[in-house]
């Protein structure tokens, strides 16, 4: 069940990436160039209300905490983040927008795509050697959250409900989704 249901969600979001010209380069492009904010405007909006609905519908007890999964917070995280950042802003791509391209006929992304597959290729081969370096040194004891809202993981900031904290972060988010101009 759980792949027929990741299945049907993936769909969703290719179409709501489709449907947002998520899969135009030209469109990224433009965003990041702070040329044509649509896009950022969607992405903001999306955020917010994400993060906003799941915390919320954590605090009425609808979604279980315990099925949340922090990933470890270490260095490498931040340089991997930052190599992917440097391939959005040069490709026009990020992993799930070159997918949506290729299903709409962008033959360019699959060059996107074959270059992710060899970085992770290469990451594969080299991990062995990097695994003990500074790259995975963890940052703020690993597995943290914000704030509070999971027994299994230490917040940042425990004084603050996590649900507060989203809610409010969520609504930040939205109300610059908002204010954005569509054009500068």
């Amino acid at each position: 069940m759980n792949i027929v249901l990741a299945i049907i969600l993936g769909i969703f979001f290719g179409f709501a990436l489709q449907r947002v010209g998520a899969n135009n380069p030209q469109n990224i492009i433009n965003m990041l160039r702070l040329k044509d904010l649509h896009l950022m405007k969607a992405i903001f909006f999306a955020i917010g209300m994400s993060s906003s609905l799941l915390f919320l519908l954590m605090a009425f007890g609808v979604i279980d905490s315990g099925h949340l999964s922090v990933k470890s917070s270490y260095v490498g995280v931040i340089v991997g983040g930052a190599l992917l950042g440097i391939g959005f802003a040069i490709a026009g791509y990020c992993p799930g927008t070159s997918l949506t391209a290729v299903a709409d006929g962008r033959k360019d992304a699959l060059f996107f795509i074959g270059g992710g597959l060899l970085g992770a290729l290469l990451y594969t081969m080299v991990y062995g050697s990097i695994k003990e370096t500074w790259l995975f040194d963890k940052i703020a004891g690993g597995k943290v959250m914000l704030a509070t809202g999971s027994e299994k993981f230490e917040p940042l900031l425990p004084m603050i409900p996590g649900t507060l904290l989203a809610a409010s972060i969520g609504v930040v988010f939205m109300l610059i989704a908002w204010k954005l101009p569509e054009k500068v």
